[in-house]
């Protein structure tokens, strides 16, 4: 995909929270039954529970870090807690959930007081 047309770059995750980077692991995040996209809009009440996150790869004794931060904490226009950090997993193996992992910070469920945030799911 041209950079000028990935929403990553678009809604500015990679420059204000990530460097390029090219996929090497899928990632699949749902909400109850919403699967989330690169710059899907939800809703507050949409986020309180836990999302389930698949993650791909082939090989199960590779082991994935999950993150979830929000950039734009506490508001976009003053975003002085950049990268909040929501949630994090460890040692998740390749081809399972995030439930499969060791979570080392519980999911705080976001709740932005002011303004649309992004909040940035990552596997690495």
């Amino acid at each position: 995909m041209p950079r000028d047309r990935d929403p990553l770059v678009v809604g500015r995750v990679v420059g204000d929270v990530l460097d390029p980077f090219t996929r090497s692991v899928s990632l699949r995040v749902t909400y109850g039954n919403k699967e989330v996209n690169n710059s899907c809009e939800l809703k507050p009440s949409q986020v309180v529970q836990q999302p389930r996150v698949d993650t791909g790869g082939d090989e199960l004794r590779t082991f994935y870090t999950l993150v979830m931060v929000d950039p734009d904490a506490p508001s976009p226009s003053d975003p002085n807690l950049k990268e909040y950090l929501h949630w994090l997993v460890t040692d998740i193996p390749a081809t399972t959930a995030a439930s499969f992992g060791q979570e080392i910070v519980c999911y705080e469920s976001p709740r932005p007081t002011v303004g649309i945030h992004r909040f940035v799911l990552v596997v690495f």
